[in-house]
């Protein structure tokens, strides 16, 4: 009887700690700090500049490929530490104007939910803001 409890155990054991090995295993670690990064945070997490990135994507109706050069050893992959591309210096500016926007007109330093300038505003889904406001004609007097 004893035997038998003795290889339950055991066997119990194995499977607790298989189990703990495959999620360990699948669980996405961060890989700590990412390359040449300028303006965001070096420490951000993967999630946050992954959402960061997709609403540029929306913001701007462009793909990642717009400001990341293809990778030199697979043109199918991006090379996202490399600055080939101006369209990445350019976002750069872009993202240091609007903090200093908001930091000066809405006071946020972060975090807050409150009205502020984004690549959005101004952008509206596409490449290049619109340059001129169509206005409507005066009314007949």
């Amino acid at each position: 009887m004893f035997q038998f409890q003795k290889k339950k155990l055991l066997a119990g054991a194995g499977l607790c700690f298989i189990l703990l090995v495959g999620v360990a295993a699948t669980t996405v670690k961060d890989k700590g700090p990412k390359p040449n990064l300028k303006v965001l945070p070096k420490d951000i997490s993967h999630e946050e500049l992954e959402k960061i990135m997709k609403g540029f994507n929306v913001s701007l109706g462009v793909k990642c490929n717009h400001c990341h050069a293809p990778a030199k050893t697979d043109p199918k992959k991006l090379d996202f530490a490399s600055d080939e591309k101006p369209e990445k210096t350019t976002a750069r500016h872009m993202i240091r104007m609007t903090a200093k926007i908001n930091k000066k007109y809405f006071n946020q330093s972060g975090g807050e939910d409150v009205a502020a300038i984004t690549c959005i505003t101004c952008h509206n889904g596409k490449v290049h803001p619109e340059s001129k406001i169509t206005l409507p004609p005066p009314p007949n007097r």
